[in-house]
């Protein structure tokens, strides 16, 4: 799983840090994070400052057609990108992308409450090309701060402390870093 995710986004895989000691603070590309481990619950809170106001932000996040260009900005070859939102209280964001058809990754995520340009709370089904699914819940803030953006995620109910090490090092990573390049493209455009 670790590798058809990273080469989805783009990355390498790396194994984390010792499991056995949470919570756990680190800070690596600009991310904060902190993880979470009970036998109720395995989660992740990220922080990431981006140069941009918090409407700016939440909207490249929710928006189809900023997601479409961020997605893949960041990848070589464009691979497959597609993306519907419906931006209500029960409605849903699908995501199918991958490097082909063949190799394609789906996300779904159903809106349980949307305080633009503040909160975000979803619940996320993703599945990989091989059929492996999980079933998470997201709460995003957007806050302004220091000129910009400070936008704070905590993710809940991953399967496995390694599953959770992924998202916390790399599927949040590269999906920053996307959002961020788009944002120093396109904010305020």
């Amino acid at each position: 799983m670790d590798h058809l995710l990273s080469t989805a986004l783009g990355a390498s895989t790396r194994r984390s840090r010792d499991l056995l000691h949470p919570p756990e603070r680190n800070e690596r590309n600009g991310i904060m994070s902190e993880t979470s481990e009970t036998t109720e619950t395995i989660g992740l809170r990220l922080q990431r400052q981006l140069a941009a106001t918090p409407e700016e932000v939440f909207d490249a996040y929710t928006d189809a057609e900023k997601q479409k260009i961020w997605f893949s900005i960041l990848d070589e070859e464009p691979g497959v990108v597609e993306i519907e939102v419906d931006l209500r209280v029960g409605g849903t964001q699908t995501a199918v992308w991958g490097p082909d058809r063949d190799t394609l990754f789906r996300e779904t995520q159903t809106f349980l409450e949307i305080d633009r340009p503040n909160r975000l709370v979803t619940e996320s089904t993703g599945s990989e090309p091989d059929g492996n699914s999980m079933t998470t819940h997201i709460v995003m803030t957007f806050e302004a701060n220091d000129g910009g953006t400070l936008v704070t995620v905590e993710q809940t109910g991953f399967p496995t402390p390694e599953v959770r090490d992924f998202f916390e090092t790399m599927a949040w990573v590269g999906g920053f870093d996307r959002l961020e390049v788009y944002l120093v493209r396109y904010a305020g455009a």
